[in-house]
């Protein structure tokens, strides 16, 4: 990418990201050193993926965000919806597309600054597509699905059961249709981007290599949003059984960790700290260890005892051990999906994200018979 469109267009995004505090400063900071890894690549291609994903990913972002807020919480209590995104996440969605375009970057500056796409292509090339076609996917999935009319079901269950909107593993059809809609715009774009080499003209230097035709285009534009789109279905596989979804049991709404980190809940049962707490001081109350013992019984324990502990408001987020429900003692969050809890969001997306790139670069490699090492630099 040539230095004159990309440093401009640069500080152009990363003034509309603290413009529209779509990024954190460190996000901002990520985004920046990512664009540079993009436009080191010779090609427009990368660079321009990359501004389209970003572009593309906000403004959906933006759709009916008031709608969404009211649909999901955040777990610091406010509204839900998607706020500035952080470092971690533009490296999730960004990180495995970034190494692969310094792979191949470093490739045409060995063969090259002029070489064209020929068929069988490249497979460094098919990864990147893949990577911005899966997380464009997700992003459109994620910020349209939710404002589907109809219940997410469930993908990981095995009766599809209904889910609160916002689920990780929860999907519709509108989400899923959305998923295919953001796939396709990113290949749309690297198909008018990319150097394709003409027609059947031969390569030179390369017997079994030629130009691409109009079919082999359309057969591959295809694919590619097709399998972009099913990015957005494995995120939905993984985030329903590696990701813990939280629902707040007074509200109904899914509770969403601030940066995509997990969402605490608290244990029940003689293990949780608030029992130990409490057992702790009501036997130093009765029987009259310390400084602080008072003889009492009934009622006015339980009263000294919340005073103790800090004069609990059992609605009060901010007491370190306040009560977990109306006064019932049933947790005021629950798991609603994701009981093994391995990942939080930003994991999930990176694993999605390179599945995608590598499981695309590995079928490419088993079609057109190019050794999958072909990706290593020369």
């Amino acid at each position: 990418m040539k230095a004159i469109i990309a440093v401009p267009v640069t500080l152009a995004m990363v003034y509309r990201a603290w413009s529209h505090q779509s990024l954190t400063p460190a996000g901002i900071v990520a985004a920046t050193l990512t664009a540079v890894a993009h436009a080191v690549h010779p090609w427009s291609l990368p660079f321009a993926l990359l501004i389209v994903f970003f572009l593309a990913g906000t403004r959906v972002t933006k759709v009916k965000h008031d709608v969404k807020a009211k649909l999901t919480m955040q777990s610091s209590g406010n509204s839900g919806g998607e706020g500035a995104r952080t470092h971690i996440q533009v490296f999730a969605n960004s990180g495995v597309a970034s190494i692969l375009c310094l792979l191949h970057a470093y490739q045409l500056r060995q063969q090259g600054p002029d070489t064209c796409y020929s068929w069988p292509g490249d497979l460094l090339i098919v990864g990147i597509v893949a990577n911005y076609a899966a997380v464009a996917a997700d992003t459109f999935s994620s910020e349209l699905g939710i404002l589907s009319k109809s219940h997410p079901r469930l993908i990981t269950s095995i009766t599809f059961r209904k889910v609160p909107p916002g689920t990780n593993g929860g999907v519709t059809a509108y989400g899923l249709a959305a998923g295919l809609l953001g796939s396709l715009i990113i290949v749309t774009t690297s198909m008018a981007l990319t150097p394709f080499c003409p027609p059947k003209s031969p390569v030179p230097g390369q017997r079994k290599m030629h130009g691409w035709t109009l079919t082999e285009r359309n057969r591959f534009t295809f694919a590619m949003a097709l399998w972009g789109a099913l990015g957005s279905v494995l995120d939905s596989l993984l985030g329903g059984w590696l990701q813990q979804s939280v629902v707040d049991t007074r509200t109904g709404r899914i509770v969403e960790g601030e940066g995509g980190k997990r969402v605490l809940i608290s244990k029940k049962g003689p293990n949780s700290m608030h029992y130990k707490k409490r057992a702790e001081i009501k036997a130093s109350l009765l029987n009259g260890e310390g400084k602080n013992a008072i003889p009492m019984q009934g009622p006015a324990v339980e009263d000294e005892l919340d005073h103790k502990m800090g004069d609990m408001d059992k609605y009060d987020a901010r007491k370190k051990f306040r009560k977990p429900s109306f006064g019932d003692e049933k947790p005021s969050r629950i798991v609603e999906s994701g009981m093994l809890s391995l990942l939080d969001n930003n994991e999930v997306n990176f694993v999605m994200a390179l599945t995608m790139s590598l499981g695309a670069m590995g079928v490419a490699s088993w079609f057109w018979d190019v050794p999958f090492s072909s990706i290593l630099p020369v």
